[in-house]
């Protein structure tokens, strides 16, 4: 079957709420994947950083087996053998003391809010119903009815309401401004250490920081979205950490599983998470066996081969290079680690086409709000592989 096959029966069966590129891939092995036709293509988008750890890891595979040979799922009205390995493992490696495991991010942020909103009312003592919580404009976070309500991208929102209340949003960036919005009834603020769906947006050096004191001086918890910049992606287990703060709350998952099986945690304090009783939140999925050994191995190869820091190192081996391109359409090249965005200028007419360019090329990266081109491949590529594909993203950003 050919390429054209696959595309026909997604398009004549499936519903549009996606426009990929026209290419059907078939298998992946590391961080090249292959098409229907047998061509071979460098994934520089690891599925949204899921597979930071390289397609199709060997022994991250090894132990989904073995685990899938045993006992897959129990559901949480009883107990496994894995979770608790993981839930030790996660405090171990995040300096935090309480885990909840859920199946996605879009669970892991819903989780969290309902978690500080409950904190909020208990602990803190927000009048019942009128808990507040600070968001940035442009942010990404899911795709619940909660999540894009309080989305600043209006293709996210249309059609979709009433939304739920509770939010306030503040520009990205800029400590003040949150300052500014924190009221009584404030009980959270939500933000990414980099904005990836918005085009890789790093905010200015110390922000983190700044806004850790404006929590610690107004009892807010500090939840940070690490779902996609977590787990090595910008050359830190966790991006909070190039402002040396940790959160109150933090949110992963994609990387979490290795790309094999959907897992994410809310990572937390007893203060916050220890708001749940018994019955009060759950999910007949979440902390399952087999994604808990899943998990367990994901988190092990990415410490064990040293994957953080060569994502630190390559990443900005590739930033530089790509800034060291001769190209009229190159606005801006910004990233931290392996998480990487060129900006286009307006009139180099999207940054659609030349993704398309680059999959010609056997490369598949993705664009992002119209002018921006994301470059974030697994964790394990190596000198020559950058090399490599900054002479073809050269040739292809050097065209008209």
């Amino acid at each position: 079957m050919d390429t054209n096959y696959y595309i026909d029966l997604e398009n004549r069966f499936g519903a549009t709420n996606y426009k990929p590129l026209d290419v059907v891939l078939t298998k992946g092995e590391g961080i090249w994947v292959w098409d229907v036709n047998g061509k071979k293509y460098m994934d520089c988008l690891s599925a949204y950083s899921a597979v930071n750890q390289g397609h199709c890891h060997p022994k991250i595979l090894k132990a989904m087996i073995e685990q899938a040979e045993k006992l897959t799922l129990t559901s949480r009205a009883f107990r496994n053998d894995q979770l608790g390995l993981l839930y030790e493992e996660l405090c171990r490696l995040t300096n935090s003391h309480m885990v909840l495991p859920m199946n996605s991010g879009a669970e892991a942020v819903e989780t969290a809010i309902k978690a500080v909103r409950k904190w909020g009312y208990k602990i803190k003592g927000v009048p019942e119903d009128k808990a507040e919580v600070i968001v940035c404009e442009d942010n990404f976070h899911g795709r619940t009815i909660t999540i894009v309500g309080f989305s600043t991208e209006s293709a996210y929102r249309d059609g979709f309401g009433p939304f739920t209340p509770g939010f306030k949003v503040v520009p990205f960036g800029d400590a003040d401004a949150f300052e500014s919005a924190v009221g009584p009834n404030t009980v959270a603020f939500l933000v990414e250490p980099i904005q990836g769906e918005a085009g890789v947006i790093i905010p200015p050096a110390g922000y983190l920081k700044d806004v850790r004191k404006i929590c610690d001086d107004n009892n807010i918890v500090l939840i940070t979205d690490e779902i996609q910049t977590g787990l090595g992606r910008t050359g830190k287990l966790l991006a909070e950490e190039h402002d040396g703060i940790e959160a109150d709350v933090t949110l992963i998952g994609k990387a979490l599983s290795g790309g094999f099986y959907p897992i994410s945690a809310i990572l937390s304090n007893e203060d916050v998470l220890g708001v749940f009783m018994p019955g009060e939140h759950g999910s007949t999925f979440g902390g399952n066996p087999l994604a808990s050994a899943v998990a367990l191995m994901a988190l092990k190869v990415l410490i064990d081969e040293e994957m953080i820091e060569n994502s630190a190192v390559l990443g900005e081996y590739f930033k530089e290079g790509l800034k060291d391109m001769d190209s009229p359409h190159v606005k801006e090249v910004r990233g931290l680690g392996l998480f990487i965005g060129i900006e286009l200028y307006p009139k180099a007419g999207g940054a659609r086409r030349f993704t398309e360019a680059l999959m010609a090329d056997g490369i598949l990266a993705k664009e992002t709000h119209d002018n921006v081109i994301r470059f974030a491949p697994p964790l394990i590529i190596k000198k020559d592989e950058v090399d490599w594909a900054l002479e073809r993203i050269g040739g292809v950003l050097a065209g008209g």
